[in-house]
C-alpha cells in the first residue's frame, strides 16, 4: 500500500489504488515520498494530496507543472533545465584579448617607427648620402672604393643612410651585372677580432656554397641533355659528357672544402685564412660595414682594422673596402698611425638634427605609421622638441612617437594626444636609466648602491667620504676588492657624466672642498635594477651598514 501511494504522488495523473503505475514519470525525483518536513504528514496516508504540487520542499524539486502543461513533450522540460544550467554556469564570453582588440587600431604600420627600418627617403641627409654614393660608385666600375669613416652622435641618421646607400649599391650592381656585395657587422655585439672574422667568413662561405650549388645544377641539367643529344655540348666549353662529370666532381670538392668557422676554438690565424680564401674565391668588390667600430677598437684594439685594411695587397680576384660608423669622433686617436692613414681615407660627419628637421622626419614616418587623423596637432612638434633637447636624436624622437601611440592604444582612445607624449617621455627616461644602470661595471654599481642607501636613510648633501664608508662595507659583504677613495671619486664623476647622480664641488672654507652628491634618477626603480644583479642580490640585509655609518 505504501509503494502504491509513493508512486501516486509522483504521477501527474490520478491512479486507481491498487492499479498499475502506467502514468508514472520516472525522470522525476522520488523525494516527495518521504514525510513532508514542513507538515509532518505521512505520505502513506490515503487522503488525496492537494498542496504537495504547489509547495516546493527545501532542497527538493521545483513545483510540478499544471495539467495544461502536462502534455509538453519530454524534451521541452529537458531544454528548460539545460537553459537554466547554462545561465547559471555561464562565464565571461569574451577572451583575454577581446577587449584589447575591440578598439580601432591607431597604427597602420608600426615598424616604420623602429630604428631597424630603412626608409626610402631620408630628409636632411641628401648631402651625406650623395657623398657616400660618389665614393662607392667606383665599385660598380670594378675598382676598389676608398675606405670611409662616418661620424656623428646617436640618432643622426648614420646607420640608416649607410644602409640605404648599400642597398642601392647592391641593387644597381645586379642591374649592371657587376659583382658587388655589402656585409654589415654590428661591432657592439660582435666585438672581438675572432668573432668579426668568423662571422664574415661564414657569410662568404655560405654565399660560395650557394653559388657552387647553382652551377652544379646547371651542369647536371647540361649533362642530362647531352646524354640524350650530344649536340647540346656544341656551344659549351665541354667536348664530352665525361668532362662535364669531371667538372661537377671538382665543384663538389670545392664546395666541401669550405668548412664553417666555429664561433670559438680556432686560432685567429686560421679564422683569418678561412675568411681570406672565402672572399677571394671569385671576382667581386666587397664593402664591409662596421657599425659602432669604436666598440671593436675599445674591446680588441686595432688588429682587425689593420688586417682588413691591408687585405687588398694580397687578394687576387676580389677587392675589399671598409665603411666604419662611430659615435666617437676621437676614437681614431687611439689607432696605430698606419691603420689610421689607410682607414680614414674619406670622412663624412653627420651633424645633429634641429627641432624643425626632426619634425619633418616625424611627419614623413607618421604618414606611413599611423591611421589618418590619429595624431592631434601638438604631438609631432612636442616629440621633436623633446628630442631636440637630447642632442637632435631622431631615434629618440621616433621612440617617443611610437611609445605615445602604444600608450594611446592601451587607453582605448582613437587619438594620440599631448598627454600621451609626456607620459611616453617619462617612461623612456626610466627605461634609459634602467639600461644604463644595468650595464654599469660592478664597482660602479656598488658606489651607486652606497649612494642609494644613504638617500634612503634621509641623508642630504652626501659627501664622498660617507659614500666610501658604505662602499667599503658592501665590498666586505660581497668579498670583493676595495678600490681607493680616489678611484671611487672618479667613479662618482663618471656616474655624474651619465646623469645618474649630481655631484657638485662645494667649498667648506678652511676645511677644504668636497663633493656633495645627490641621486638624479628615480630611487626605487634604480635600486630594483641594482638588486636584480645576482651579486648585489645576495646582500641579505644592508641596513646594518647604513646604521654603522651613523654610529661612526
Amino acid at each position: 500500500m505504501t509503494d502504491t501511494n509513493e508512486r501516486s504522488q509522483d504521477t501527474p495523473e490520478s491512479v486507481d489504488p491498487g492499479g498499475e503505475d502506467a502514468g508514472v514519470n520516472h525522470s522525476d525525483d522520488d523525494s516527495s515520498a518521504r514525510p513532508n518536513r514542513r507538515t509532518g504528514e505521512d505520505p502513506s496516508s490515503t487522503e488525496p494530496v492537494t498542496d504537495g504540487r504547489s509547495e516546493q520542499v527545501d532542497g527538493g524539486d521545483p513545483p510540478l507543472p499544471d495539467s495544461e502543461t502536462d502534455e509538453k513533450p519530454p524534451e521541452s522540460r529537458i531544454d528548460e533545465m539545460l537553459r537554466e544550467e547554462s545561465s547559471e554556469e555561464k562565464g565571461p564570453s569574451r577572451g583575454l584579448f577581446d577587449d584589447l582588440l575591440s578598439g580601432e587600431p591607431i597604427f597602420e604600420k608600426k615598424e616604420v617607427l623602429r630604428p631597424s627600418y630603412t626608409p626610402r627617403k631620408l630628409p636632411h641627409r641628401e648631402d651625406q648620402i650623395n657623398n657616400m654614393a660618389t665614393i662607392l660608385v667606383s665599385a660598380l666600375r670594378g675598382d676598389t672604393p676608398s675606405n670611409i669613416l662616418i661620424y656623428g652622435k646617436t640618432g643622426t641618421g648614420k646607420t640608416a643612410s649607410a644602409k640605404f646607400v648599400s642597398e642601392e649599391l647592391e641593387s644597381t650592381s645586379k642591374k649592371y651585372e657587376v659583382p658587388c656585395e655589402v656585409e654589415y657587422i654590428n661591432c657592439e655585439v660582435t666585438d672581438t677580432q675572432y668573432r668579426v672574422l668568423a662571422q664574415l667568413a661564414n657569410k662568404f662561405i655560405e654565399k660560395n656554397r650557394s653559388r657552387i650549388d647553382e652551377t652544379i645544377d646547371e651542369y647536371e641539367s647540361l649533362r642530362e641533355r647531352a646524354r640524350e643529344d650530344s649536340s647540346a655540348l656544341a656551344d659549351t666549353e665541354f667536348d664530352s659528357v665525361e668532362e662535364v662529370d669531371e667538372r661537377i666532381d671538382s665543384l663538389e670538392s670545392e664546395r666541401d672544402s669550405f668548412n664553417e668557422v666555429p664561433m670559438t676554438g680556432w686560432p685567429t690565424d686560421r679564422v683569418y685564412n678561412s675568411f681570406f680564401d672565402a672572399v677571394d674565391y671569385r671576382e667581386r668588390v666587397v664593402v664591409i660595414m662596421l657599425d659602432e667600430i669604436d666598440k671593436l677598437v675599445e674591446k680588441s684594439g686595432d688588429d682587425t682594422l689593420y688586417n682588413l685594411s691591408r687585405m687588398n695587397s694580397e687578394l687576387e680576384r676580389s677587392r675589399v673596402s671598409i665603411m666604419g660608423i662611430s659615435n666617437d669622433l676621437k676614437f681614431t686617436d687611439f689607432l696605430d698611425p698606419r691603420v689610421n692613414s689607410s682607414l680614414g681615407e674619406e670622412e663624412i660627419v653627420f651633424p645633429p638634427y634641429d627641432a624643425n628637421q626632426l619634425r619633418d622626419i616625424l611627419e614623413a614616418r607618421a604618414d606611413i605609421a599611423f591611421k589618418d587623423g590619429a595624431l592631434t596637432e601638438e604631438v609631432i612638434p612636442l616629440c621633436a622638441a623633446f628630442a631636440a633637447q637630447e642632442h637632435g636624436d631622431a631615434r629618440r624622437a621616433l621612440d617617443l612617437l611610437r611609445t605615445a601611440g602604444e600608450l594611446a592604444e592601451r587607453d582605448n582612445t582613437n587619438n594620440v594626444e599631448e598627454d600621451h607624449v609626456r607620459e611616453a617621455q617619462e617612461k623612456i627616461e626610466i627605461d634609459r636609466v634602467v639600461e644604463v644602470v644595468r650595464t654599469l661595471p660592478q664597482q660602479s654599481k656598488l658606489v651607486l648602491f652606497a649612494i642609494i642607501l644613504l638617500e634612503k636613510q634621509g641623508v642630504h648633501n652626501i659627501n664622498t667620504g660617507e659614500v666610501y664608508n658604505i662602499y667599503k662595507r658592501l665590498c666586505e659583504e660581497l668579498d670583493t676588492d676595495v678600490l681607493t677613495q680616489r678611484r671611487v671619486t672618479d667613479l662618482i664623476s663618471e656616474l655624474d657624466m651619465l646623469g645618474i647622480v649630481n655631484a657638485v664641488v662645494v667649498s667648506k672654507g678652511r676645511y677644504g672642498r668636497t663633493k656633495e652628491i645627490s641621486l638624479s634618477v628615480p630611487l626605487e626603480e634604480t635600486e630594483a635594477v641594482l638588486l636584480s644583479d645576482s651579486r648585489l642580490g645576495d646582500i641579505e640585509d644592508v641596513q646594518p651598514f647604513v646604521q654603522a655609518r651613523f654610529d661612526n
